[in-house]
């Protein structure tokens, strides 16, 4: 639909403004409210994901943490047997 300002005014018809012409007035009374996901519900899943969080950072310090505790009590079994 075009912007036809030549529509005769009166009997309820008004021209048609379309999406981005320069003289399409400004909305008055409207207002729209709106709330966030994480302002609704902030613990939302916080249980469920702090268990797969924990998973997934332990397993990613799995390599550096396990070896050196291996070395360790191996030294200490060879220690306590000599």
């Amino acid at each position: 639909m075009e912007y036809n300002e030549n529509l005769p005014k009166g009997l309820g018809r008004e021209p048609v403004y379309c999406w981005g012409h320069k003289n399409v007035p400004k909305q008055v009374g409207i207002t729209s409210y709106t709330l966030s996901p994480n302002r609704s519900r902030p613990m939302a899943h916080a249980f469920h994901r702090a268990i797969f969080n924990t998973f997934r950072r332990s397993k990613a310090q799995f390599l550096y943490v396990v070896p050196p505790f291996v070395v360790a009590w191996l030294l200490m079994s060879w220690a306590n047997q000599r």
